[in-house]
């Protein structure tokens, strides 16, 4: 399978926990799409301490893992928002 773009896209999202509106993570996202991963080389600003754990709530909102050969989380439905 291909690997997702190098460049990404331009436009940047913030994400945030559902449960305590804690910041995440700024991603550089494509499309209007639901989010249901996040490719580790897009993420141009980490707010976490632990991977895929809330840094206020410590609730675990993403899982690691490999997408098209490449690291990425895999987000947990209903556990995070973006805008």
């Amino acid at each position: 399978m291909a690997k997702p773009n190098k460049k990404g896209p331009t436009k940047t999202v913030d994400i945030f926990c559902k449960a305590c509106n804690a910041p995440l993570f700024k991603y550089r996202k494509g499309g209007k799409a639901t989010l249901i991963k996040c490719f580790k080389e897009r993420i141009s600003k980490d707010y976490t301490i632990t991977a895929g754990v809330c840094p206020k709530c410590e609730k675990t909102f993403a899982r690691d893992t490999l997408i098209k050969g490449t690291a990425a989380y895999k987000m947990i439905g209903g556990k995070v928002w973006f805008k």
